[in-house]
């Protein structure tokens, strides 16, 4: 992931999470993943905030870098998988560090 996809869906993230009432407490995107410490509203599911943000970042991010279109030609730039905890047995300080 180039610095300027990373830059982008950064911008992409933070959308999705302010338009869904979203705060994000810290985040970390590398080569090949992305962290995010968020508080979210009780009405929105840890899964459907996963799925706003791929999609979204997906489809924006296949539009926006032809390059990355030909390498991801079946739509998708994430995998199918994701992993979410809550943070409510872990100090916030022990998650910030690790993000």
């Amino acid at each position: 992931m180039t610095e300027k996809v990373a830059v982008r869906i950064r911008e992409l993230v933070r959308e999705i999470c302010l338009e869904n009432e979203v705060q994000i407490l810290k985040g970390h995107i590398s080569r090949g993943h992305v962290h995010l410490f968020v508080s979210r509203p009780s009405s929105l599911s840890a899964s459907k905030l996963m799925q706003y943000i791929k999609e979204k970042t997906s489809r924006k991010v296949l539009m926006e870098f032809p390059h990355i279109r030909k390498r991801y030609w079946e739509g998708h730039i994430w995998g199918r998988r994701y992993f979410v905890v809550s943070s409510g047995n872990v100090a916030e300080e022990v998650i910030m560090e690790y993000i």
